[in-house]
Protein backbone atom coordinates (compact mmCIF):
# COMPACT_ATOMS: atom_id res chain seq x y z
CA UNK A 1 0.00 0.00 0.00
CA UNK A 2 1.23 3.36 -0.77
CA UNK A 3 1.76 6.16 1.64
CA UNK A 4 1.59 9.66 0.81
CA UNK A 5 4.95 10.17 2.68
CA UNK A 6 6.52 8.41 -0.31
CA UNK A 7 6.11 11.57 -2.17
CA UNK A 8 7.66 14.31 -0.12
CA UNK A 9 10.47 16.26 0.00
CA UNK A 10 12.27 18.96 1.63
CA UNK A 11 11.16 22.42 -0.12
CA UNK A 12 13.16 25.64 1.32
CA UNK A 13 10.16 28.19 1.90
CA UNK A 14 12.54 30.72 -0.02
CA UNK A 15 12.44 28.32 -3.59
CA UNK A 16 8.38 29.43 -3.49
CA UNK A 17 8.29 31.61 -6.06
CA UNK A 18 6.49 34.80 -4.62
CA UNK A 19 5.89 36.99 -7.87
CA UNK A 20 6.00 35.69 -11.28
CA UNK A 21 8.41 37.02 -13.79
CA UNK A 22 7.95 39.88 -16.18
CA UNK A 23 8.47 37.85 -19.01
CA UNK A 24 6.07 34.92 -18.77
CA UNK A 25 8.11 32.84 -21.63
CA UNK A 26 11.60 33.38 -19.58
CA UNK A 27 10.69 31.05 -16.86
CA UNK A 28 13.43 28.26 -16.97
CA UNK A 29 12.76 24.89 -18.52
CA UNK A 30 14.47 21.46 -17.00
CA UNK A 31 14.27 18.96 -19.99
CA UNK A 32 13.56 15.05 -19.13
CA UNK A 33 15.73 13.16 -21.31
CA UNK A 34 15.13 9.85 -19.53
CA UNK A 35 18.33 7.81 -18.15
CA UNK A 36 20.23 10.89 -19.59
CA UNK A 37 20.97 14.06 -17.70
CA UNK A 38 18.02 16.92 -17.96
CA UNK A 39 19.33 19.86 -20.01
CA UNK A 40 17.94 23.67 -18.75
CA UNK A 41 15.92 25.67 -20.97
CA UNK A 42 13.48 28.22 -20.98
CA UNK A 43 9.92 28.28 -21.97
CA UNK A 44 10.54 30.07 -24.82
CA UNK A 45 12.63 27.35 -26.51
CA UNK A 46 9.77 25.16 -26.65
CA UNK A 47 9.78 25.33 -30.71
CA UNK A 48 13.16 24.24 -30.47
CA UNK A 49 12.11 20.80 -28.31
CA UNK A 50 8.91 20.21 -30.14
CA UNK A 51 7.99 18.76 -33.46
CA UNK A 52 6.20 19.20 -36.54
CA UNK A 53 2.72 17.12 -36.03
CA UNK A 54 2.69 17.46 -32.42
CA UNK A 55 -0.39 18.66 -30.89
CA UNK A 56 -0.28 21.32 -27.64
CA UNK A 57 -3.50 20.81 -25.40
CA UNK A 58 -4.28 23.66 -22.95
CA UNK A 59 -6.64 24.03 -20.21
CA UNK A 60 -8.90 27.40 -21.15
CA UNK A 61 -10.62 27.79 -17.91
CA UNK A 62 -10.85 31.04 -16.69
CA UNK A 63 -10.17 31.61 -12.58
CA UNK A 64 -12.77 33.86 -11.00
CA UNK A 65 -12.06 36.35 -8.70
CA UNK A 66 -13.71 34.02 -6.24
CA UNK A 67 -12.46 34.96 -2.73
CA UNK A 68 -14.98 37.03 -0.89
CA UNK A 69 -14.79 38.55 2.37
CA UNK A 70 -17.93 38.92 4.16
CA UNK A 71 -19.19 39.47 7.98
CA UNK A 72 -21.88 37.79 9.69
CA UNK A 73 -25.02 39.48 11.39
CA UNK A 74 -22.24 39.18 14.57
CA UNK A 75 -20.22 41.39 12.71
CA UNK A 76 -17.43 38.68 12.46
CA UNK A 77 -15.41 38.49 9.21
CA UNK A 78 -16.01 35.83 7.26
CA UNK A 79 -14.18 34.63 4.53
CA UNK A 80 -16.30 32.42 1.22
CA UNK A 81 -14.32 31.37 -1.50
CA UNK A 82 -16.62 30.21 -4.49
CA UNK A 83 -15.04 26.33 -5.90
CA UNK A 84 -18.01 25.24 -8.66
CA UNK A 85 -22.04 26.00 -9.48
CA UNK A 86 -24.83 23.78 -9.07
CA UNK A 87 -24.35 23.41 -13.30
CA UNK A 88 -22.50 25.72 -15.61
CA UNK A 89 -20.66 28.63 -14.36
CA UNK A 90 -21.82 30.82 -17.45
CA UNK A 91 -25.28 30.08 -16.28
CA UNK A 92 -24.74 30.52 -12.60
CA UNK A 93 -22.85 33.60 -13.25
CA UNK A 94 -25.66 35.58 -15.40
CA UNK A 95 -28.60 34.27 -13.20
CA UNK A 96 -30.03 36.01 -10.69
CA UNK A 97 -30.03 33.32 -8.18
CA UNK A 98 -27.13 30.22 -8.05
CA UNK A 99 -26.10 27.80 -5.91
CA UNK A 100 -22.70 27.15 -5.11
CA UNK A 101 -20.08 24.91 -3.49
CA UNK A 102 -18.07 26.94 -1.31
CA UNK A 103 -15.75 27.07 1.43
CA UNK A 104 -16.14 28.77 4.11
CA UNK A 105 -13.46 30.50 7.12
CA UNK A 106 -14.72 29.95 10.01
CA UNK A 107 -17.16 27.38 8.98
CA UNK A 108 -18.01 26.23 12.43
CA UNK A 109 -19.52 29.92 13.42
CA UNK A 110 -21.88 30.05 10.40
CA UNK A 111 -24.95 28.21 10.87
CA UNK A 112 -27.16 27.22 8.68
CA UNK A 113 -29.30 29.73 6.79
CA UNK A 114 -26.77 32.63 8.24
CA UNK A 115 -26.75 35.84 5.41
CA UNK A 116 -23.83 37.32 5.05
CA UNK A 117 -23.16 40.74 3.85
CA UNK A 118 -20.26 42.41 2.14
CA UNK A 119 -19.65 45.79 3.31
CA UNK A 120 -20.28 48.83 0.45
CA UNK A 121 -22.16 46.14 -1.99
CA UNK A 122 -25.53 45.90 -2.12
CA UNK A 123 -26.24 43.93 -5.49
CA UNK A 124 -25.34 40.54 -3.55
CA UNK A 125 -26.82 37.75 -0.76
CA UNK A 126 -24.77 35.37 0.34
CA UNK A 127 -26.97 32.22 2.21
CA UNK A 128 -24.65 29.45 4.12
CA UNK A 129 -26.40 26.06 3.37
CA UNK A 130 -25.53 22.57 4.22
CA UNK A 131 -22.29 21.65 5.63
CA UNK A 132 -20.64 19.67 3.27
CA UNK A 133 -17.46 18.95 5.37
CA UNK A 134 -13.62 19.95 5.59
CA UNK A 135 -14.84 23.64 5.32
CA UNK A 136 -16.68 23.10 2.51
CA UNK A 137 -20.47 24.45 2.44
CA UNK A 138 -23.56 24.77 -0.30
CA UNK A 139 -24.20 28.62 -0.36
CA UNK A 140 -27.19 30.71 -2.40
CA UNK A 141 -26.05 33.73 -4.07
CA UNK A 142 -28.44 36.30 -5.22
CA UNK A 143 -27.53 39.14 -7.44
CA UNK A 144 -28.62 40.80 -10.58
CA UNK A 145 -25.29 39.93 -11.84
CA UNK A 146 -22.40 37.87 -10.36
CA UNK A 147 -20.00 37.87 -12.74
CA UNK A 148 -20.49 42.23 -12.07
CA UNK A 149 -19.86 41.72 -8.65
CA UNK A 150 -17.45 39.53 -8.47
CA UNK A 151 -15.54 41.62 -10.66
CA UNK A 152 -16.08 44.66 -8.30
CA UNK A 153 -15.04 42.84 -4.45
CA UNK A 154 -13.85 39.49 -5.43
CA UNK A 155 -10.01 39.04 -5.44
CA UNK A 156 -7.96 36.65 -6.79
CA UNK A 157 -7.88 33.22 -5.18
CA UNK A 158 -4.02 32.57 -5.00
CA UNK A 159 -2.78 29.90 -2.92
CA UNK A 160 -1.95 30.05 0.30
CA UNK A 161 2.01 29.44 0.18
CA UNK A 162 2.06 33.10 -1.83
CA UNK A 163 2.04 35.67 0.75
CA UNK A 164 2.96 38.81 -1.59
CA UNK A 165 0.55 41.01 -3.18
CA UNK A 166 -0.07 39.79 -6.71
CA UNK A 167 0.11 43.87 -8.09
CA UNK A 168 -1.48 42.21 -11.88
CA UNK A 169 -4.37 40.35 -11.19
CA UNK A 170 -4.26 39.12 -15.31
CA UNK A 171 -1.40 37.37 -14.35
CA UNK A 172 -2.90 34.73 -12.16
CA UNK A 173 -4.74 33.95 -15.93
CA UNK A 174 -3.55 32.16 -19.15
CA UNK A 175 -3.49 34.71 -22.13
CA UNK A 176 -5.79 32.00 -24.00
CA UNK A 177 -8.57 32.03 -20.46
CA UNK A 178 -11.86 31.85 -21.74
CA UNK A 179 -14.25 29.61 -20.12
CA UNK A 180 -15.26 31.24 -16.51
CA UNK A 181 -15.30 28.99 -13.15
CA UNK A 182 -11.87 27.85 -11.59
CA UNK A 183 -10.47 28.67 -8.17
CA UNK A 184 -7.44 28.36 -9.17
CA UNK A 185 -5.28 28.83 -12.58
CA UNK A 186 -3.93 25.82 -14.48
CA UNK A 187 -0.65 27.73 -13.56
CA UNK A 188 1.77 25.42 -16.49
CA UNK A 189 0.25 27.48 -18.74
CA UNK A 190 0.94 31.18 -16.98
CA UNK A 191 4.35 30.29 -19.36
CA UNK A 192 2.52 30.62 -22.37
CA UNK A 193 2.55 34.12 -24.43
CA UNK A 194 0.60 34.69 -27.06
CA UNK A 195 3.87 35.25 -29.64
CA UNK A 196 5.15 31.88 -28.68
CA UNK A 197 1.71 30.32 -29.63
CA UNK A 198 2.30 31.63 -32.86
CA UNK A 199 5.60 30.65 -33.06
CA UNK A 200 4.63 26.82 -32.37
CA UNK A 201 1.71 27.15 -34.92
CA UNK A 202 3.87 28.71 -37.49
CA UNK A 203 6.30 25.42 -36.89
CA UNK A 204 4.20 22.61 -37.23
CA UNK A 205 2.51 22.40 -33.89
CA UNK A 206 -1.52 22.17 -33.20
CA UNK A 207 -2.77 24.09 -30.41
CA UNK A 208 -6.20 22.67 -28.78
CA UNK A 209 -8.52 23.40 -25.92
CA UNK A 210 -10.09 21.57 -23.23
CA UNK A 211 -12.23 22.99 -20.43
CA UNK A 212 -11.26 21.65 -16.55
CA UNK A 213 -12.63 23.61 -13.85
CA UNK A 214 -10.19 23.67 -11.60
CA UNK A 215 -11.47 23.04 -7.76
CA UNK A 216 -10.97 21.79 -4.06
CA UNK A 217 -7.84 19.30 -4.71
CA UNK A 218 -6.12 22.55 -5.30
CA UNK A 219 -5.85 23.92 -2.14
CA UNK A 220 -6.96 20.87 -0.05
CA UNK A 221 -3.93 18.61 1.42
CA UNK A 222 -3.67 14.92 1.26
CA UNK A 223 -4.34 14.03 4.44
CA UNK A 224 -4.47 10.40 4.32
CA UNK A 225 -1.61 8.40 5.03
CA UNK A 226 -2.27 5.64 2.16
CA UNK A 227 -3.23 6.63 -1.35
CA UNK A 228 -5.81 3.76 -1.27
CA UNK A 229 -7.68 6.15 1.75
CA UNK A 230 -7.58 9.69 -0.64
CA UNK A 231 -10.78 10.72 -2.18
CA UNK A 232 -10.33 13.05 -5.10
CA UNK A 233 -13.18 15.97 -5.35
CA UNK A 234 -15.06 16.14 -9.29
CA UNK A 235 -14.27 18.29 -11.22
CA UNK A 236 -16.31 19.72 -14.63
CA UNK A 237 -14.69 18.53 -17.76
CA UNK A 238 -15.25 19.35 -21.62
CA UNK A 239 -13.00 17.61 -24.66
CA UNK A 240 -14.21 19.72 -27.71
CA UNK A 241 -15.34 17.55 -31.12
CA UNK A 242 -11.82 20.15 -32.83
CA UNK A 243 -9.79 18.74 -30.13
CA UNK A 244 -10.56 15.20 -30.53
CA UNK A 245 -10.23 15.41 -34.33
CA UNK A 246 -6.72 16.93 -33.49
CA UNK A 247 -5.78 14.30 -31.12
CA UNK A 248 -6.65 11.58 -34.10
CA UNK A 249 -4.48 13.25 -36.55
CA UNK A 250 -1.47 14.23 -34.15
CA UNK A 251 1.94 12.76 -33.82
CA UNK A 252 1.72 13.53 -30.22
CA UNK A 253 -0.35 15.08 -27.72
CA UNK A 254 1.92 17.35 -25.49
CA UNK A 255 -0.57 18.27 -22.29
CA UNK A 256 -0.11 22.03 -20.69
CA UNK A 257 -0.42 21.00 -17.03
CA UNK A 258 -1.78 18.25 -14.63
CA UNK A 259 -5.32 19.69 -15.15
CA UNK A 260 -4.97 19.28 -19.22
CA UNK A 261 -3.58 15.35 -18.42
CA UNK A 262 -6.81 15.35 -15.95
CA UNK A 263 -9.08 16.36 -18.62
CA UNK A 264 -7.36 14.18 -21.75
CA UNK A 265 -7.32 10.86 -19.75
CA UNK A 266 -10.54 11.62 -18.39
CA UNK A 267 -12.19 11.94 -21.38
CA UNK A 268 -10.29 8.64 -23.00
CA UNK A 269 -12.30 6.49 -19.97
CA UNK A 270 -15.50 8.13 -19.72
CA UNK A 271 -16.22 10.73 -22.63
CA UNK A 272 -15.71 14.31 -23.82
CA UNK A 273 -17.89 15.44 -20.76
CA UNK A 274 -18.84 14.81 -17.41
CA UNK A 275 -17.23 15.29 -13.45
CA UNK A 276 -14.19 13.45 -12.90
CA UNK A 277 -13.13 12.02 -9.78
CA UNK A 278 -10.03 10.50 -11.22
CA UNK A 279 -7.07 10.16 -9.27
CA UNK A 280 -4.06 9.33 -11.40
CA UNK A 281 -1.72 7.33 -9.70
CA UNK A 282 0.97 4.34 -10.44
CA UNK A 283 0.07 2.02 -12.11
CA UNK A 284 -2.05 4.15 -14.43
CA UNK A 285 -2.32 3.83 -18.34
CA UNK A 286 -2.31 6.86 -20.08
CA UNK A 287 -4.44 6.35 -23.65
CA UNK A 288 -3.55 10.06 -24.28
CA UNK A 289 -0.96 12.43 -23.18
CA UNK A 290 2.76 11.27 -24.36
CA UNK A 291 4.61 14.74 -23.11
CA UNK A 292 3.73 16.95 -19.94
CA UNK A 293 4.44 20.69 -19.30
CA UNK A 294 4.15 21.33 -15.88
CA UNK A 295 5.16 23.31 -12.93
CA UNK A 296 6.90 22.07 -9.89
CA UNK A 297 4.29 20.85 -7.27
CA UNK A 298 4.15 20.75 -3.23
CA UNK A 299 5.89 17.84 -1.24
CA UNK A 300 2.93 15.67 -0.47
CA UNK A 301 0.56 16.67 -3.44
CA UNK A 302 -1.63 14.77 -5.27
CA UNK A 303 0.02 16.51 -8.96
CA UNK A 304 3.26 15.02 -7.79
CA UNK A 305 1.60 11.40 -7.36
CA UNK A 306 0.58 11.74 -11.01
CA UNK A 307 4.31 12.79 -12.22
CA UNK A 308 5.22 9.58 -10.70
CA UNK A 309 2.36 7.68 -12.56
CA UNK A 310 3.99 10.06 -15.89
CA UNK A 311 7.79 9.35 -15.46
CA UNK A 312 8.62 7.04 -12.31
CA UNK A 313 10.81 7.30 -9.44
CA UNK A 314 13.30 9.23 -11.55
CA UNK A 315 11.07 12.55 -10.67
CA UNK A 316 12.64 12.86 -7.52
CA UNK A 317 16.60 13.23 -9.58
CA UNK A 318 14.91 16.07 -11.55
CA UNK A 319 13.53 17.54 -8.82
CA UNK A 320 16.64 17.33 -7.02
CA UNK A 321 18.47 18.54 -10.07
CA UNK A 322 15.97 21.57 -9.80
CA UNK A 323 16.78 22.99 -6.38
CA UNK A 324 20.17 22.66 -6.79
CA UNK A 325 20.48 24.63 -9.89
CA UNK A 326 18.14 27.13 -8.68
CA UNK A 327 14.81 26.65 -10.07
CA UNK A 328 11.76 28.25 -8.57
CA UNK A 329 8.93 26.36 -7.20
CA UNK A 330 5.04 25.83 -7.55
CA UNK A 331 2.61 28.56 -9.06
CA UNK A 332 4.78 31.35 -10.25
CA UNK A 333 7.80 28.82 -11.04
CA UNK A 334 9.81 27.46 -13.26
CA UNK A 335 8.70 24.26 -15.23
CA UNK A 336 9.75 21.21 -16.77
CA UNK A 337 8.85 19.02 -19.90
CA UNK A 338 8.64 15.65 -19.05
CA UNK A 339 8.09 12.42 -21.75
CA UNK A 340 6.33 9.78 -20.34
CA UNK A 341 8.37 7.30 -23.31
CA UNK A 342 11.93 8.63 -22.28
Amino acid sequence: MTRIGDFDYELPPERIAQTPLADRSSSRLLVDRGAAPPTHQRVAELVDLLQPGDLLVVNDTRVLPARIFATRPTGGRTEVLLLQPDGPAATALAAEESVWEVLVKPSRKVAPGTELVVPGEDDLRIIVGEDLGEGRRRARLQSSGLDAALDRIGRMPLPPYITETLDDPSRYQTVYARQPGSAAAPTAGLHLTRPLLEQLQSAGIGLATVDLVVGLDTFRPVTADHLDDHHMHRERYHVPEATIAAIEAAERVVAVGTTSVRALESWALHGPDGATDLFIREPFDFQVVDLLLTNFHMPKSTLLVMIDAFVGPRWRTLYAEALSTGYRFLSFGDAMLLNRHA
